[in-house]
């Protein structure tokens, strides 16, 4: 029996083992997290499933309000989530801990301290068992990794936003971690500042093997960064979209990449894939009132109208349209106790009316210093501004503003502060009239249901849309715009780029934007004028913009010209880095 059994039996074949799929360093099961309850919750996110392999550069793109910081707090175990798990390495995530490093977009650093006790902070919190003298050498190493060593008893207001943003990332990285979440890190800060940091971090990542989860509203800074971009579509009730793979070779030199088929391919599909977003967004909103047909009492066409004025003067001669804006040889110095410092040095620049202008420049080469100076905020030193035939002298609301920092009446609605400038450059208008115009620019840019809530209740974007809407509104002869959209996330200032070149279309209205994003100085402008370093700045290179209108940003990135003019702005920008 035992023989035949023997027999019977098939033969053994000896197999491998299955694979077994590696266990994902950080995981996302199911995800939810909502605020307040009852009838008052809002759901934030919702069914978020989410993969990291150890290693794995992943950048997710998010737009404001999306709940990125939330996604972010959930990971570091700063809130819990409503329902689903957040596990890291295996094991849930219950409260903070030091092996996953966390950089905010404030940079929450004590003002009263130096960078060297900044960052020992963490060091010591962390490495208590650890001896002074190795404690110390931790600190100095990753204040030195972020270029700060000459910096070391320097307190946060000695430094500039790029530098306090150094000390956020080495006091993360001094503690250890195994996981780097950075929560829009850069976002505040200038293109070269923030382009030098990126490429710290990408060195950092390298060297210390680190993984990274980057939340950015920045397509370009994903590419560059990420090996996986993941796009975190609108709530409420936020979810993950699909995943982007950048299989693009490192290190990824930003002006070479505009010849790369692959990063073209990859930046058109994300882009593409957000606008869907923002547009099913907006169609959602309500209808945008109609805009009176009434005119400002700045403008050339209603003085000319009024017979009073006719009979009062003589008729002013026409202006030269080809120099309706002319700056000649203007400089702007500034008295110091060494001498006099000129920043901007014979600023040449002839706008037509009409025209759009954007200049470009990395941060301190004096585009503040001009737009301030046209506006009449900032005396002239040397040189004159002409606007429509008359020398600048004073501020005043034929030119209408908007800076980086909203200036907002706190205690006023943001109907209010809008109807301020309104009610005076259209007082001949009937209330309704100028209560249309306000709600027509409020409308335009997102604050319909917001419009009677106090600027004080307004979150930051909020404030800076109601700059913009206050400027919009005024129909100035020359509209100035200085970083307007530099606080808000990709979709917002998408959105609002289309407010803009509508306003520009349908009025023909001169504009000049002070801006560090290429693509938006493209996007907008028909001329790009290139400021050199400071000090003594002044015209580098003037790039002409003969792309047809009117312009989507779907239409640029499909454009043969596009990135042959990115690369040019790219490469000035490149080479002013070089020779500052």
């Amino acid at each position: 029996m035992a023989q035949t059994a023997l027999k019977s039996a098939p033969e053994t074949v000896v197999e491998a083992p299955a694979a077994v799929p590696a266990q994902p360093f950080l995981e996302l099961r199911g995800v939810s997290k909502s605020y307040g309850s009852g009838a008052n919750a809002t759901s934030v996110l919702k069914d978020i499933d989410l993969a990291i392999t150890e290693g794995e550069f992943v950048a997710i793109v998010g737009f404001s309000g999306s709940g990125k910081t939330t996604l972010i707090s959930l990971i570091a175990g700063l809130i819990a989530p409503d329902g689903g798990e957040v596990r890291f390495k295996g094991r849930p995530v219950r409260a903070p801990g030091p092996e996953r490093g966390v950089v905010f977009q404030s940079y929450s650093l004590m003002p009263w301290m130096t960078v060297r006790q900044n960052v020992a902070l963490a060091v010591d919190r962390i490495f208590a068992d650890r001896p002074a003298s190795e404690r110390k050498s931790r600190v100095e190493r990753y204040i030195d990794m972020v270029n700060l060593g000459s910096a070391l008893d320097k307190r946060p207001a000695e430094l500039s936003g790029g530098m306090r943003q150094r000390v956020s990332v080495a006091r993360a990285l001094a503690g250890d971690p195994e996981m780097l979440l950075l929560d829009e890190p850069l976002s505040a800060l200038d293109a070269l500042t923030r382009a030098n940091l990126q490429d710290e971090i990408i060195e950092i990542w390298n060297q210390e093997k680190k993984t990274v989860v980057l939340i950015t509203n920045d397509v370009d800074e994903a590419i560059i960064m990420a090996d996986r971009i993941i796009p975190l579509n609108p709530g409420p009730g936020a979810t993950l979209g699909p995943q982007f793979r950048v299989d693009l070779p490192r290190p990824r030199d930003r002006r070479e990449m505009n010849h790369d088929p692959e990063f073209k391919r990859i930046r058109k599909e994300v882009t593409q894939y957000l606008m869907q977003i923002g547009q099913a967004q907006q169609s959602q909103g309500a209808q945008v009132i109609a805009l009176p047909s009434v005119l400002p009492n700045t403008s050339r066409e209603y003085e000319v109208g009024l017979k009073a004025y006719a009979a009062a003067a003589p008729e002013r001669p026409a202006a030269d349209n080809s120099r309706y804006v002319d700056f000649s040889k203007v400089s702007k110095i500034y008295p110091t106790r060494s001498g006099p410092v000129t920043v901007v040095e014979e600023f040449e620049l002839k706008i037509r009316r009409g025209e759009f202008i954007s200049i470009i420049g990395h941060s301190g080469c004096g585009k503040s210093t001009v737009l301030s100076m046209m506006a009449g905020l900032n005396e002239i030193s040397e040189g004159v501004i002409v606007l429509d035939g008359r020398e600048v002298a004073a501020a005043g609301p034929d030119r209408g503003i908007v800076f980086q920092a909203p200036s907002l009446v706190p205690w006023l609605s943001a109907f209010e502060n809008v109807a301020l400038g309104v009610e005076q450059v259209f007082p001949h208008a009937s209330k309704q009239e100028r209560r249309d115009i306000v709600a027509h620019f409020l409308d335009r840019v997102g604050l319909a249901d917001a419009m009677h809530k106090k600027a004080a209740d307004l979150s930051n974007g909020m404030k800076q849309r109601v700059g913009i809407a206050r400027a919009f509104a005024l129909s100035p002869k020359l509209l100035l715009l200085d970083e307007p959209f530099g606080m808000l996330d990709s979709l917002t200032r998408w959105d609002l780029q289309e407010v803009l070149m509508d306003v520009w279309a349908r009025t023909q209205l001169t504009a000049i934007v002070v801006t560090h994003d290429v693509d938006e100085a493209i996007l907008l402008a028909d001329r790009v004028v290139m400021m050199t370093n400071g000090p003594r700045a002044k015209v580098g290179k003037i790039l002409e913009i003969d792309l047809p209108r009117p312009r989507t940003r779907k239409q640029l990135l499909e454009h043969p010209d596009y990135y042959r003019l990115r690369e040019q702005l790219l490469g000035f920008l490149q080479e002013c880095d070089h020779t500052h």
